[in-house]
């Protein structure tokens, strides 16, 4: 079975994994300990082979590389001082903590969806744009920031991390916002001076579609945690935040998708 196929059948078992996650975190109130983490390491595998499929091996490892040791590098600065997002630290729920400071899942989960958010932004932004990769950088980072707008409440609310302050949203600094954009555009940044690669792939939308999934799995998933939690604002606002993005995006797959 080649690795496309697999791709599909990870999917499915990657959104039933969520809804089993959703169900125990929202209604039967008996997480198992280690959903979180197989839910997450499952997401970034299918983001890994896709990547593997789309750029190749070499490529993929190097933005890899620049998404563990940029997020690693911004999450320990981050708990350590309270600059970046804000002040705010982990707690033990999420497994091992790197140097006692962030989890080691947190890095996985941030290639898990800045992939995604990358292939998204390479579709949007039109092929001949000047400065072509700065732009799809920024408004990759745009995209993945979206995804926190729900994911960060909800993860607060269950005890994932604790923010030290109290901020205007939810609880959250806007800092945390910025911070985030920050992460994934440096990541993307870095991706290019490792090995300067050509990004614009257009050759399969279809395939493409597939990463897309990957998003609104994922996000669909909180949206459903903020809603059961009370946090009816935050599911909303994630629907806005996110789903527009997904929808040019399918639509731009669409028009260019292999037969």
């Amino acid at each position: 079975m080649n690795a496309r196929k697999w791709i599909v059948y990870l999917l499915a078992i990657y959104a039933l994994l969520t809804v089993v996650l959703q169900y125990q975190m929202n209604v039967s109130r008996s997480l198992s300990y280690f959903l979180v983490p197989l839910t997450t390491i499952l997401g970034f595998v299918i983001a890994l082979l896709h990547s593997k499929e789309r750029m190749n091996w070499n490529r993929t490892l190097r933005l890899l590389l620049s998404a563990f040791v940029v997020s690693l590098t911004f999450e320990s600065i981050g708990v350590l001082t309270g600059w970046v997002y804000g002040p705010y630290h982990y707690t033990e729920k999420l497994g091992y903590l790197f140097l006692g400071l962030v989890p080691l899942i947190i890095p996985v989960a941030w290639f898990m969806m800045m992939y995604p958010s990358l292939v998204v932004a390479d579709w949007i932004v039109p092929a001949r744009s000047p400065m072509r990769f700065i732009l799809v950088s920024a408004l990759g980072a745009v995209i993945m920031t979206a995804w926190d707008v729900v994911m960060d409440p909800v993860m607060v609310q269950g005890g994932h991390w604790v923010w030290e302050v109290q901020g205007a949203y939810f609880g959250i600094p806007l800092q945390n916002f910025f911070g985030w954009w920050l992460t994934t555009f440096a990541t993307f940044l870095c991706f290019v001076w490792l090995g300067k690669p050509e990004l614009s792939n257009h050759t399969d939308g279809r395939f493409d579609r597939q990463a897309i999934l990957l998003f609104i799995i994922t996000s669909l998933g909180n949206i459903v945690g903020a809603l059961f939690g009370g946090l009816g604002g935050a599911a909303l606002a994630g629907i806005f935040a996110i789903f527009p993005w997904m929808m040019f995006g399918w639509i731009q797959m669409s028009k260019n998708k292999l037969t």
